[in-house]
């Protein structure tokens, strides 16, 4: 029988217990050093330094200020209002400009929205023939699904197997036509620190993309849904992932994927959020479990 209160993309979240930390001991922040005196223009004369702060002291750390509001306010304004993401000031200074929206660019178009019986997740194109990689969990209980292509076309696709226990699933839609399929690192092995970008539809917003970093390698985390799940090797990322980011690729910084995103840790069972806690199944597990599905195994 359906669920009658469907959950959409990551479901409730997976990984290891959390335990509430001690609330942290409120501190009053050190009392703001004076400025040192400005060298006088004349070394004969020698005048005291100035009673106040410059006027321009207060406007600049009120502007710091809110440049700081601004960016942790802008990521909520952009999902609740549909606004267009701010433009960020300047690039950073670890890459050259536009490398990851190189990569970005290069990756969205083998990435799709699936939208199932019994809730919404994401997958990529991952072979030739157009087959789309996702979770299980996204499309379980449906023989058929309806995957939305980046540029906006919807296809119907077939669920042709899953993998419960690697929370893997398989889906061939009905034209290979205009599908490119992603290239996968399964030769490759990520080293912690290594930049991710996470691509996905988290709540339903299609074609999102978010950037971290691999935060470990091999953590054990407990993968698929009943008798069927187990503890299997996965790799955490802190890149933003939530629910609807299920099925989606985790890429590196050269756009090869790396991992299939698939759980997050939360500290609110209620009301399951990212917290910076993220985790991946291998690619090459999943290409792996992928292959005996398509084998018919």
């Amino acid at each position: 029988m359906p669920d009658p209160h469907p959950r959409s993309g990551l479901g409730e979240p997976r990984g290891p217990s959390f335990f509430p930390g001690r609330p942290r001991e409120h501190t009053e922040p050190p009392a703001p050093q004076a400025q040192p005196a400005p060298s006088p223009s004349h070394t004969t004369t020698h005048r005291p330094p100035p009673t106040r702060p410059p006027r321009t002291s207060r406007p600049l750390a009120a502007a710091v200020l809110a440049a700081v509001l601004a960016g942790g306010l802008a990521g909520y304004a952009a999902g609740a209002l549909g606004d267009d993401d701010p433009v960020p000031a300047s690039a950073p200074a670890a890459r050259a400009p536009g490398d990851l929206q190189a990569v970005a660019a290069r990756v969205l178009p083998s990435v799709v929205s699936v939208r199932a019986d019994r809730g919404q997740g994401s997958g990529f194109v991952f072979d030739e023939r157009g087959r789309i990689l996702t979770n299980a969990h996204v499309v379980e209980g449906s023989s058929r699904v309806s995957v939305e292509l980046q540029d906006g076309r919807r296809l119907t696709a077939e669920v042709i197997g899953d993998d419960p226990a690697h929370d893997v699933a398989v889906l061939e839609p009905e034209t290979s036509r205009g599908l490119r399929a992603a290239d996968l690192a399964t030769g490759t092995r990520p080293a912690v620190g290594d930049t991710v970008l996470a691509i996905g539809s988290p709540l339903g917003l299609s074609g999102t993309v978010t950037s971290g970093i691999v935060s470990a390698l091999d953590r054990s985390v407990r993968l698929g849904e009943g008798s069927g799940g187990g503890q299997r090797r996965a790799l955490q990322t802190d890149a933003s992932i939530n629910p609807g980011n299920s099925g989606g690729p985790l890429v590196d910084d050269e756009g090869r994927v790396i991992g299939i995103n698939t759980a997050i840790a939360t500290l609110d069972q209620n009301r399951g959020g990212s917290i910076g806690i993220g985790f991946a199944i291998p690619v090459g597990d999943a290409v792996e479990a992928a292959r005996t599905i398509i084998d018919g195994g």
